[in-house]
């Protein structure tokens, strides 16, 4: 699905797409916490010899909750994570939260619109078509494994997968040339599932609203149900 950033360029947002969209939370009435949010990213190295496992893949169906974390602006907000029959959406935030956005991959396009965001003052909603589910995952396929890894900020540590995805521009042989990491993203599989998506990390031009470029997802469920997907009636193209 479309990440946060992908309002700029065609590029950005495929990439965003990675996971993007690509891509428990408090209850809606819950505060957004503000404090030093924790050192979610740590994690421990396991050394193993088997083959690289398949990469990460987003399924048609599913649903989850987490957190949007943005560390240099001190806060995290409630997640949600939803697919249902190839279409997929992010929410993060709400009315009461200092941020609120959601990410769509809808009937083949990808749809972007942030309501509130620190010193954001458009509010339009972006579309670039021709993405879907089956561009996403083909993105994924070109991940770099990192490794295998146990996520130590959940009550019970997480096994996953490590997968690096990135565009660097311009592509360019081997050799002193000047490149541009337009956009990365980590994406933490689990390593009995790849179709269980635990945490991401993106940075690069698809995070343009945040000084630090880097936002993070954290999942506290995910479950292999159909969710719900509801195209905003700000995207929704005039009759």
């Amino acid at each position: 699905m479309g990440w946060k950033g992908t309002r700029k360029t065609a590029t950005s947002a495929a990439l965003a797409g990675v996971v993007a969209l690509v891509l428990a939370a408090p209850p809606p009435g819950g505060d957004a916490r503000t404090g030093t949010t924790p050192s979610f990213e740590t994690v421990a190295v396991r050394q193993d010899a088997s083959p690289t496992p398949p990469p990460p893949r987003l399924p048609r169906d599913f649903r989850g909750k987490g957190k949007w974390i943005v560390r240099d602006l001190d806060i995290t907000v409630p997640f949600t994570w939803e697919g249902r029959g190839g279409d997929s959406q992010m929410t993060a935030g709400g009315p009461q939260y200092p941020i609120w956005f959601t990410n769509l991959i809808y009937r083949g396009t990808l749809y972007t619109l942030t309501y509130k965001w620190p010193g954001l003052n458009e509010h339009s909603c972006s579309r670039i078509p021709d993405f879907d589910l089956k561009a996403l995952n083909q993105l994924f396929e070109g991940a770099r494994f990192v490794g295998r890894e146990t996520l130590r900020h959940t009550p019970t540590q997480r096994h996953v997968n490590h997968w690096r995805v990135g565009v660097v521009l311009p592509q360019l042989p081997p050799g002193n040339h000047p490149r541009l990491p337009l956009a990365l993203g980590d994406i933490y599989v689990d390593e009995n599932n790849r179709g269980t998506f635990w945490q991401v990390l993106q940075f690069g031009v698809q995070n343009l609203y945040d000084p630090e470029l880097d936002e993070w997802l954290v999942m506290d469920t995910f479950e292999h149900r159909p969710g719900t997907v509801t195209l905003p009636r700000r995207c929704q193209s005039p009759r």
